[in-house]
C-alpha cells in the first residue's frame, strides 16, 4: 500500500502564491461520524466542468503557468480538507493528496497538467453545446480536474487509500527522471494505477513505446548559384525520412494496433540561402510495438547513409493484462456508469507516465474521458463525459471491496520489480542502452 507524507512542502514561490477559490465545502454533518458516511454525494460548488475551464486558463506550456496552477490546486484540495502536499523536480512543481483508508486497498489517480504550447486564445476555455475547448482540455485538465472532484467525493469513505498524484513534465522529450519516477520513489504506490489520458472512456490495457530519435544528415556545402557541386542535406534529410519509413519493422502489427508510426517532428538545416546546406537534422517521433526491440530500431535507423544519431529519448511499451482483477473492476463500473457504452480494453497510439508505476511493480491502465483535437488548434473534452468520469473513479473505489480479491504480493522494498507478467502488468519492450549508436 502507498506509504504517503513523503513529499516535503518546500516554501516554493507557486506555494506562496495560493489563488484557491475563496468559498469552500460546506463542513459534513457534524452529527455523522466519517466512518459512516461513505460516499459524499455531490456538492454545490465542486463542478468538472468549471474546474476544467478554470485549469485552461493556465499556460501550462511555461514554468510560471505550471507554478501557478500548482498553487491553485493545492489550495483548492486543502480549501476542502484534503491532505495535500508539495514539492518540486527538476524545477517544476509534484503534488501528492490522499484521502480515504489509512490501510488496506490502495489507488494511485495520476494526472498531469502541462499542456503543448498553444496561441493565447486557446488558453480561453469556450463552450460549444457539449464539447469545452481550450488547450489541455482533452489532455488532460479535463480529466485531472474530474479526478481531483471525484477524491473529493472520495474523501469520507474508509475501506480504500485513494492517492491523488498531479506532475507538469509529462509532454517533456527530455531523457532522465520524470516527476512520476519521483513521486513513486517517495512511496506514491499502490495496487493500481489510472491514469487519466483520454481514451473516450475505454480502458487502455496497452500503449506503444516511444523512441523520439534526433538524426543528423551529412551533406556537401556548395555555392548556391552551383548546386550540383554539392549534396544538399536537406534534400538529403526528407529521402532519409521516407527510407526510413519504409524499414521493415513499420509494417508489423499485433493484436491491439495496425502498425507502429513515425512521424517528422522538426527539421533543421543550413545557414545562408545562397549556400547549399551540408548539415540538416530531423527530430522523429516514432511508435513502436510491444515486443519489438527498439535496440533493432534504433540500429536500422542508423544504418542509413550518411546519418548519425545525436539524440535519444526512450519510452517503453505499456501492457496489462485484460484478466487483472482491477481492469475488471474497472470495466464494471464504467459499464454501471455508461451501460449503453462498451467500456472495452484497448491500445494506446500514445504513451503516458504509467510505465513508472509498472517499473515498480503496480498495474496501471490509461483511462480518461471523451473528446479529440489534443494538441491540436480545436482541442475538446466532452462535458457529459466528464460528469461520467468522475462518476466511474467513485464507483470504480466502491466496488474494490465489494469485489474483494488478495491482490498480488507488493514487491520488498528495493526488489527489481518482474517483466513477466506475474502482476499482471509489464513494459512491453526490449531493455535499451540509449548510448547505442549516438554520435
Amino acid at each position: 500500500m502507498g506509504t504517503s507524507g513523503r513529499l516535503s512542502v518546500r516554501p516554493s514561490a507557486w506555494l506562496r502564491r495560493r489563488d484557491w477559490p475563496i468559498h469552500p465545502d460546506p463542513a459534513p454533518d457534524a452529527e455523522t461520524p466519517p466512518e459512516s458516511r461513505g460516499i459524499q454525494a455531490k456538492l454545490c460548488d465542486v463542478d468538472e466542468r468549471a474546474l476544467t475551464e478554470r485549469l485552461i486558463t493556465y499556460d501550462t506550456s511555461s514554468p510560471e503557468g505550471m507554478q501557478a496552477a500548482a498553487a491553485f490546486v493545492y489550495g483548492w484540495l486543502e480549501a476542502r480538507d484534503v491532505e495535500v502536499k508539495g514539492d518540486e523536480h527538476n524545477g517544476l512543481p509534484v503534488l501528492a493528496a490522499t484521502v480515504g483508508a489509512r490501510t488496506g486497498p490502495t489507488v494511485v489517480l495520476h494526472g498531469h497538467l502541462d499542456v503543448v504550447p498553444g496561441l493565447p486564445e486557446q488558453f480561453e476555455p469556450r463552450v460549444e453545446g457539449d464539447r469545452l475547448y481550450g488547450r489541455g482540455a482533452y489532455d488532460m485538465k479535463g480529466g485531472f480536474a474530474a479526478m481531483m472532484c471525484a477524491v473529493r467525493d472520495l474523501a469520507a469513505q474508509r475501506e480504500v487509500k485513494v492517492h491523488l498524484v498531479c506532475v507538469f513534465d509529462e509532454e517533456s522529450d527530455e531523457q532522465g527522471k520524470r516527476g512520476t519516477d519521483y513521486v513513486v520513489e517517495k512511496g506514491y504506490l499502490g495496487d493500481f494505477a489510472i491514469t487519466g489520458e483520454p481514451t473516450n472512456l475505454h480502458i487502455g490495457v496497452q500503449a506503444k513505446g516511444v523512441l523520439a530519435l534526433g538524426v543528423q544528415v551529412r551533406g556537401r556545402s556548395a555555392h548556391g548559384a552551383t548546386p550540383w557541386l554539392g549534396d544538399n542535406a536537406v534534400v538529403k534529410a526528407v529521402d532519409v525520412f521516407r527510407a526510413i519509413e519504409s524499414l521493415p519493422f513499420t509494417r508489423e502489427s499485433s493484436d491491439l494496433f495496425d502498425r507502429p508510426s513515425i512521424s517528422l517532428g522538426r527539421i533543421a538545416g543550413g545557414d545562408a540561402v545562397n549556400r547549399v546546406p551540408d548539415h540538416c537534422r530531423i527530430d522523429l517521433d516514432i511508435r513502436y510495438l510491444p515486443g519489438q526491440d527498439p535496440g533493432q530500431i534504433i540500429e536500422a535507423v542508423g544504418s542509413q547513409a550518411d546519418v548519425d544519431i545525436v539524440k535519444v529519448f526512450h519510452r517503453e511499451p505499456i501492457v496489462v493484462s485484460r484478466d487483472n482483477h482491477f481492469v475488471q473492476v474497472l470495466q464494471e463500473a464504467v459499464s454501471k456508469v455508461t451501460p449503453l457504452r462498451d467500456s472495452i480494453a484497448v491500445g494506446r497510439d500514445g504513451t503516458s507516465d504509467v510505465i513508472s508505476f509498472l517499473n515498480a511493480g503496480v498495474p496501471g491502465v490509461e483511462f480518461g474521458p471523451s473528446g479529440d483535437g489534443h494538441h491540436g488548434p480545436e482541442e475538446w473534452v466532452s462535458i457529459e463525459s466528464l460528469d461520467s468520469y468522475r462518476e466511474a473513479l467513485v464507483e470504480f473505489v466502491t466496488l474494490i471491496p465489494q469485489r474483494a480479491q488478495e491482490p498480488p504480493g507488493r514487491l520488498p522494498e528495493g526488489a527489481v520489480p518482474p517483466l513477466d507478467g506475474s502482476r499482471g502488468c509489464k513494459g512491453g519492450g526490449a531493455p535499451l542502452d540509449v548510448n547505442l549508436k549516438i554520435a
